[in-house]
């Protein structure tokens, strides 16, 4: 289907999608807002997999910062969580970050290597589409999703960069994006307050970064897209390259 927009959810649909598509990658709580935030900041970002993945990376990027979790825990390695409010505070923006989660990041590197692969979350949402219509016939915007569910804010999201397409256009893929479109396309941003994401930052003392997220809804117009292993701002002079495939995306590795 020509110009067409389909949403799905966990790095399977990005492995999925990347072959031919370009792809939004979207992980709302928390991997996506924290490496918005951050390369926004001015600050280098470069999202793995593994634990094993970031330290190996680590060696190759001297004086980087160690960012994330798994399952909710900080491996011991690392200096700080996956939070973007904690990153928004830092002053060491010179320090490259390696951000690491359950979900999101390894969502940000199954979408690696295709035609494009881009990041979203509630603080560019409204920029993406409005930069990847007419650049893109096939768009898939993916949600990390969270022990095995596509998780409220995630649909939310991804709902709202679909919906914005469709808009400019675009028709829906499948029965799937029509419905999580229709469901959540008019949704406030603080509906993502009452999901399981939002109440296990509550419960486990983390209410900091859900108030960073909800309190930071659509403030940046950065276009931020995967380069090889690095998550980087797109400039203007960027826009025909980032129209012109996967070539740059399959470079580097971490």
């Amino acid at each position: 289907m020509r110009n067409s927009v389909v949403i799905g959810c966990f790095r399977e649909d990005a492995e999925i999608y990347r072959d031919g598509y370009a792809v939004v990658a979207i992980d709302v709580i928390r991997a996506t807002t924290t490496a918005i935030t951050a390369v926004a900041a001015g600050r280098r970002c470069f999202p793995v997999p593994s634990v094993e993945a970031a330290l190996l990376l680590q060696r190759q990027l001297p004086n980087s910062l160690l960012a994330g979790e798994i399952s909710g825990d900080i491996p011991q390695e690392f200096e700080l969580n996956n939070s973007p409010a904690e990153i928004a505070m830092r002053t060491d923006i010179a320090r490259p970050m390696i951000l690491l989660s359950s979900s999101g990041t390894r969502l940000m590197h199954a979408a690696r290597g295709g035609r494009a692969a881009y990041l979203a979350c509630l603080r560019n949402a409204a920029s993406i589409a409005a930069h990847l219509a007419g650049r893109y016939d096939r768009i898939a915007v993916i949600g990390a999703g969270s022990r095995g569910e596509f998780r409220k804010e995630d649909q939310i999201c991804c709902a709202w960069v679909a919906a914005d397409l469709m808009r400019l256009g675009y028709r829906a893929a499948d029965a799937r994006t029509i419905g999580v479109v229709n469901r959540w396309a008019d949704a406030p941003a603080t509906a993502c307050a009452g999901g399981k994401s939002a109440a296990y930052l509550r419960d486990s003392g983390q209410r900091r970064d859900l108030d960073f997220i909800l309190g930071h809804v659509n403030d940046l117009e950065d276009v931020c897209r995967l380069e090889g292993p690095e998550v980087v701002v797109l400039q203007e002079e960027d826009d025909e390259r980032a129209a012109g495939g996967g070539a740059a995306a399959q470079a580097g590795g971490a």
